[in-house]
């Protein structure tokens, strides 16, 4: 996991950060206490961890994260609002862990942001529980969103993987 800071690197996260932000302004539904499912604005990073490795898409999920709670984020308490930016969009960049595996690294990326965003909402929002089970309530409220945004996912990258220069590009990066 070691990190190469190469020009090529830094570029092409820099890129990424800011197509992951315009995508995920791109709000295709809402939920009413936060969470959305966006244009695909998880798939810059997850591409960047695949493309450069984990430390790599780790650091740009960080940026991004600490980007939507700067311009924006919700905050009720330091904790939740390191749970749920930038740990939460970090964790995407464990996509790295497969290079050779892209949406096994997708899956593992958004399924540690769902894990984020379920541990904030049982320790922060449990008052819209309603008498249901915190972890219940949680882990079926971010999943609303959070499945609807890895099935997009899933989908672009299939999409993305077609094209022959993205997909012979992935391919010397994960053969390098």
């Amino acid at each position: 996991m070691a990190l190469r800071l190469n020009t090529r690197a830094v570029v092409e996260s820099g890129v990424a950060l800011a197509l992951a932000y315009v995508l995920s302004e791109i709000k295709v539904y809402q939920m009413p206490q936060g969470g959305d499912v966006t244009a695909g604005g998880m798939l810059p990073i997850i591409f960047i961890a695949l493309r450069h490795g984990t430390a790599a898409g780790v650091l740009a999920g960080l940026g991004l994260g600490l980007l939507k709670q700067f311009l924006g984020g919700y905050v009720v308490h330091p904790v939740q609002a390191i749970l749920d930016y930038p740990l939460a969009f970090a964790l995407l960049g464990l996509a790295g862990l497969t290079p050779r595996h892209p949406w096994l690294g997708t899956f593992i990326g958004m399924f540690g942001r769902f894990v984020s965003h379920v541990i904030s909402g049982v320790i922060f929002f449990t008052e819209y529980a309603g008498g249901q089970n915190v972890w219940v309530y949680s882990i079926l409220y971010n999943g609303t969103f959070m499945l609807p945004e890895l099935i997009v996912g899933m989908v672009l990258l299939t999409l993305l993987f077609r094209h022959p220069a993205l997909r012979s590009l992935a391919q010397r990066q994960r053969e390098a």
